[in-house]
Formats: structure tokens, C-alpha cells, sequence
């Protein structure tokens, strides 16, 4: 048996990054599965909590903010949104998404501590098993707001759903490489759980899910408001607008300018540069998971 040249031979525990997730379609499956039962272990409702969580969300955030603050646009308040409940759902489906994705991401490594040690997988796995945990999740609400949307005369052209299908990569995108960079740094420090669900809270509110981007804009010029802009949530949130929510209105109510011209390459950059950076700190700290957890 002829031994194995120099150039044949790999860093201990060190494997291919992402590219190692295709091949291992299986286990990403096995990890899934994994997930939603240890999730659900015990529950009484199960997978409904993907429908009674954003509902109750929903309801909360549609009376303050539609009802008691006037968003929602009606006889005594012509300024506000039309079908202010579409546009409300169908931000909040989104960056639900984002939120489960990133928070459940980050916690991963660690959550899976004892199977690191023991087996040797491409450790990628976990924090992509948690981003497609969350799209399951993401997917019953995507049915409800497909539903009130027929129910609020929605008749979407193909380049409209395209708009939703490219807000949903880039948010997708964002949170696979932030959960890859703060999973990764939480096995050193903890700190980073904390500092991630900071951030989470700010996305909820840095992000037009709630208010329009028109109320932003008056507020803090247009030098700051293309910084606001450039946020890939708030660019995957108004594609989400743009496909679910816009064609349900009269048509008086204008978009961003540039959104598709401009921002959404820029977004879908921006989240590609996050996934490298992420994929570029995970493999740099992935040689001692095992030692440090």
C-alpha cells in the first residue's frame, strides 16, 4: 500500500465548508427532522405554534400600531396605508423568518456540543439545519398571508412573485452567513447570544415592517435614508411588500425608487459577502469546537 502524498492529506477536523453541504443532503435531512422533534417534544399544538405565534404578533402590532397610531388608512385617516394588515403580514412573515433563522443559527454549535465530539460531519450542517428548521416554519405562515392576500384582491404578476422569491434568498443568505459567523464565535464566547438577540431586536424595528419607508426618507434625508436602505432586510422586506402587498392596493402608493435597478443587486451582494465572511471566521475557528465545548 503506497502512502498518501503531502498534497493528499487534510487538517485534522477541517473539511470543505459549505460545498461539503450538498454532498450531505442526507444528514442535513436527519438534522431537520432532528430539530422539529426535539422542538415539539411534549407540545400539545405542535407545528400550529407556526401559526399561533405570528398571529398573536400580528394582532398586537395591527391594533397599536394600525388602530391606536392610524396607520392603517381609512375615512377619517386618508394618509395612511391601504390594506395596512397585508402590509403588516407580510413584513412580519419575513423577518419571523430572519429572526428564528439567525437566533436559532447562532446557538447551534453549542446546542450540538455532545454529537461534535464524538463524530466527526461537516460542521456547517447544524447552522444550515437551522436556517431550513426556521423555513419550515416560515412556509405555513406564507399560506395564511397567500390567503388574505386572495381575500384582499391580490392578482400578482410573475415578476412580483420573482420580487418575493428574491426577498426570501436574500434574507435567507443573510441569515445562513450571520449564523455561520456568531455560531462559530459563540463557542469562544457566549457573549455573542446576547449580542445577537440585541441585534435581532433592532432588525424588527431597522427594517420597514411596521412603518413605510416614505416615513423614514422625510425623517433622515436622503444621505442617511440610502444607508437605511442598503439594509438587506429592509430590501428583502420591501420585495416582500412589492409582491404581496402592492398589488392589493389602487396603485397610488409608490415603492422605493431603485428598489430593482439598484438595491436589490446591492442586497443580494451584500448577503453573498456576509455568507464568505461567515464561511471565512467558521473555518478559521472550527479546528478546536471539539476542545472548547
Amino acid at each position: 500500500m503506497s502512502a498518501s502524498s503531502p498534497a493528499e492529506l487534510t487538517s485534522p477536523g477541517l473539511g470543505g465548508g459549505l460545498r461539503d453541504i450538498r454532498q450531505s443532503g442526507f444528514l442535513l435531512k436527519l438534522l431537520v427532522r432532528k430539530e422539529l422533534k426535539v422542538r415539539y417534544r411534549g407540545s400539545v399544538l405542535g407545528l400550529l405554534w407556526s401559526y399561533v405565534k405570528p398571529g398573536v404578533q400580528f394582532v398586537v402590532f395591527y391594533v397599536a400600531l394600525g388602530v391606536f397610531l392610524g396607520l392603517e388608512r381609512s375615512a377619517r385617516n386618508p394618509e395612511g396605508l391601504p390594506n395596512y394588515a397585508v402590509y403588516l403580514f407580510s413584513g412580519i412573515v419575513l423577518i419571523n423568518f430572519f429572526s428564528e433563522a439567525l437566533g436559532n443559527a447562532s446557538r447551534s454549535i453549542v446546542n450540538n456540543g455532545n454529537l461534535i465530539k464524538k463524530i466527526y460531519l461537516p460542521r456547517e450542517l447544524f447552522p444550515v439545519a437551522s436556517v431550513w428548521v426556521s423555513a419550515v416554519h416560515f412556509f405555513p405562515q406564507l399560506v395564511v398571508l397567500v390567503a388574505g392576500c386572495l381575500l384582499a384582491g391580490w392578482h400578482p404578476s410573475m415578476f412580483q412573485l420573482l420580487a418575493a422569491v428574491a426577498g426570501f434568498v436574500i434574507v435567507g443568505l443573510l441569515a445562513t452567513g450571520l449564523g455561520l459567523l456568531f455560531g462559530s464565535a459563540n463557542v469562544y464566547f457566549r457573549d455573542s447570544e446576547n449580542l445577537v438577540d440585541m441585534l435581532l431586536m433592532v432588525a424588527t424595528w431597522a427594517s420597514p415592517v411596521m412603518y413605510a419607508w416614505s416615513m423614514v426618507e422625510a425623517k433622515l434625508g436622503s444621505t442617511w435614508f440610502a444607508i437605511y436602505q442598503a439594509n438587506p432586510i429592509t430590501i428583502g422586506v420591501e420585495l416582500f411588500h412589492y409582491a404581496f402587498w402592492f398589488p392589493t392596493t389602487d396603485g397610488t402608493t409608490a415603492m422605493p425608487p431603485n428598489l430593482f435597478t439598484l438595491w436589490t443587486p446591492l442586497g443580494l451582494v451584500i448577503a453573498l459577502a456576509i455568507v464568505i465572511l461567515g464561511q471565512f471566521t467558521f473555518r478559521r475557528l472550527e479546528g478546536r469546537f471539539a476542545q472548547e465545548l
